[in-house]
């Protein structure tokens, strides 16, 4: 009875929780973003950032697929493992954002033409996405955490697909502000 009576006072507290840090992140990065009066910041390692952030997005998305292939192979601590792995790479690219978007400010795409619409589209999508997907992979976290295998993979059937579109339109939108910005 002690134990059900403690995993639901965790789920009481946790998922409340992730929701409440969720939205206090996903406020922050629109703030920073759209709301923040800064100077841009000129310097050479600031302006290295955006190519980190699609690494570490790249990262992200390699290493979800591998773990999507080892929980199909049936090889869980191996999946674990490359979970862990793209949570980390997601969350130093995080940091990297938020360092970046401090120093930087916004970038503004300046392309014209059909290529227009279909960044515009891209990034609409995934900044949406993202919004849902960070408590997603959370809440997935949680589960996977605290053993409860079947609630886990019912949301990760969601959150997957989701974390991998977040992790692979970021890196095309760093590939479209490049190829078609003017320098």
């Amino acid at each position: 009875m002690q134990t059900t009576l403690d995993s639901r006072f965790d789920r009481k507290v946790a998922l409340p929780s992730i929701l409440g840090v969720s939205v206090l992140a996903i406020l922050f990065l629109f703030w920073l973003i759209y709301f923040r009066q800064n100077t841009p910041s000129q310097s050479a390692w600031v302006s290295a950032l955006p190519a980190l952030n699609a690494v570490l997005n790249g990262s992200s998305a390699t290493l979800i697929l591998l773990g999507l292939a080892a929980i199909k192979r049936k090889q869980p601590l191996v999946h674990m493992r490359l979970m862990l792995g793209a949570f980390a790479s997601s969350s130093l690219f995080l940091v990297s954002y938020i360092v970046y978007h401090s120093l930087h400010g916004d970038t503004k795409f300046l392309a014209q033409g059909l290529i227009r619409p279909v960044y515009f589209f891209t990034l609409i999508s995934h900044i949406g996405l993202s919004i849902v997907a960070l408590p997603l992979v959370l809440l997935t976290f949680y589960f996977a955490l605290t053993r409860k295998s079947e609630i886990h993979r019912k949301i990760a059937k969601w959150t997957y697909p989701l974390w991998l579109y977040v992790s692979v339109t970021g890196v095309l939108i760093f590939a479209l502000l490049k190829l078609f910005n003017p320098a």
